[in-house]
């Protein structure tokens, strides 16, 4: 991974523009929100024929309930819990097909593709709308 800065300087960062007057409240709202919405997760088989992971399409909701989708990638070969890799899509990004993920469930981890919600298909397909758009 590459960081601009480093854990102590990202630690001591402070940004120059001065905090809204409703900051704290607008994030307590927001996050007292988000958990009234139940996840609602679902979990349905894909065939992406690949024979040594098993793939999942994962919807669950989001902001507002909005569904958000994601792929859980696993290792055929599996037995017990996991170790288990959750990966974010930087802007613009989606969780493309799931032959682009094998990496992580070839080295024996579950690993967890989101989509970022109303941001994809500018350089990788993404199955997640914005609906307040």
């Amino acid at each position: 991974m590459q960081f601009d800065l480093s854990l102590d300087e990202l630690a001591a960062y402070h940004y120059d523009e001065p905090e809204p007057a409703d900051f704290d409240e607008f994030w307590r709202r927001t996050l007292d929100e988000a958990g009234r919405i139940p996840v609602a997760a679902e979990f349905a088989a894909h065939d992406a024929l690949l024979r040594t992971v098993d793939t999942f399409d994962v919807t669950f909701a989001g902001y507002g309930g909005d569904p958000i989708k994601g792929w859980l990638i696993l290792p055929a070969d599996r037995s017990g819990p996991l170790p288990t890799i959750v990966e974010y899509i930087g802007y613009g990004g989606g969780r493309g097909e799931p032959i682009e993920w094998l990496a992580y469930a070839s080295a024996g981890y579950a690993h967890f593709v989101m989509d970022t919600r109303g941001q994809g298909s500018t350089w990788r397909t993404g199955d997640t709308a914005d609906p307040g758009a």
